[in-house]
């Protein structure tokens, strides 16, 4: 006899559960901008924007046991291209998009190229290194990049200007790539990319071409970086050596960490928890990045699964011995009925 779960209908692969509470976080999300001022409505789309490249790190680091460090600056490539190509070149705001995720997904590809056969810190030092040489491009190449003044235009689609229709623009596009990503993660694919983070050695004699799928994760995580890059593009008209420097890699993967390595979602908790935290604490002191660090000490202390992770844990822990403290009732009363 079946368990009531298997017999679930799933539409698009989530149950009718999971597809209610994802309609009720949208409309939620959705509602946002009649209740915000503009500049927190700005926030709201920058904690968006971060979340997916905080879930862009995590195909790599929490499904295939690769974190990368060269990820700020695939996202930065992408926002120089579409502030040139619209800027500098005079193109249209959508095929300047399309390119700065071309963009992104060569530099990506390049990345992958070199890496795939490292693991470990080797895969850390080398993402960095690489992520080091496309910054020093940006700093140096002034006659494209503008170098330290970085360049500036007005990105955005007329239809987008306002801080409100960006905002759900920038959602939309969030809820495909969102979806996307976790289709990716839980496909067959994606399920030789646990294995191969859990065990590699193992994939390799079950036959897997595991550099082979390491660069297509890669060129994958890339591409949704890309299109994250190019929607911060379009959101501060502005880029600079900063958008591709270390520290924008440094911050993605503390958001994923902060949500949960593995949880894929927990990049947008953690985008949120950081920005917020960036922006509360900031107004009081100046030193604010000596609590932004105690607070991630104390999130890997106590909480080394990250937000979300740990949430999971508890209900499932409660789940467990809510289940295990019936069972014995319900042996009770059937050997009373046996009687």
């Amino acid at each position: 006899m079946t368990g009531v779960g298997s017999d679930q209908t799933k539409i698009a692969g989530m149950t009718g559960r999971a597809i209610l509470l994802v309609l009720i976080v949208l409309a939620i999300a959705g509602a946002l901008p009649f209740v915000l001022s503009n500049y927190q409505v700005g926030l709201a789309t920058e904690m968006l924007i971060f979340g997916m490249l905080a879930m862009s790190i995590d195909i790599l680091a929490g499904f295939a046991g690769r974190t990368s460090l060269g990820h700020g600056a695939i996202f930065g490539v992408s926002g120089y291209v579409v502030v040139y190509a619209s800027a500098q070149a005079g193109l249209p705001p959508a095929v300047a998009f399309v390119l700065g995720i071309i963009a992104a997904t060569l530099v990506a590809i390049v990345f992958a190229l070199l890496a795939v056969r490292t693991s470990g810190v080797y895969f850390l030092l080398l993402t960095l290194a690489l992520g080091m040489i496309v910054w020093g491009i940006c700093l140096r190449w002034t006659q494209v990049t503008g170098g330290e003044n970085g360049m500036r235009g007005d990105v955005r689609p007329a239809i987008l200007v306002g801080h409100r229709a960006f905002y759900w623009a920038v959602l939309v596009v969030t809820m495909f790539v969102s979806y996307a990503m976790w289709r990716f993660v839980r496909s067959p694919f994606g399920l030789t990319l646990l294995g191969i983070r859990d065990s590699e050695s193992r994939m390799r004699s079950l036959g897997y071409n595991v550099p082979l799928h390491l660069f297509v994760g890669f060129a994958v995580s890339g591409f949704f970086a890309g299109i994250a890059g190019a929607l911060y593009a379009m959101f501060n008209n502005f880029v600079s050596p900063s958008t591709v420097a270390l520290a924008q890699s440094v911050e993605g993967v503390l958001m994923m960490i902060a949500g949960g390595v593995g949880t894929l979602f927990g990049g947008f908790v953690g985008a949120a928890a950081i920005i917020t935290l960036e922006n509360v604490v900031s107004a009081y002191t100046e030193r604010w990045q000596t609590v932004l660090g105690l607070t991630f000490i104390v999130i890997m202390i106590f909480a080394p699964e990250g937000i979300i992770g740990t949430l999971r844990g508890i209900l499932v822990s409660r789940f467990r011995s809510s289940s295990h403290s019936t069972e014995p009732r319900f042996e009770l009363r059937n050997r009373k009925d046996a009687s």
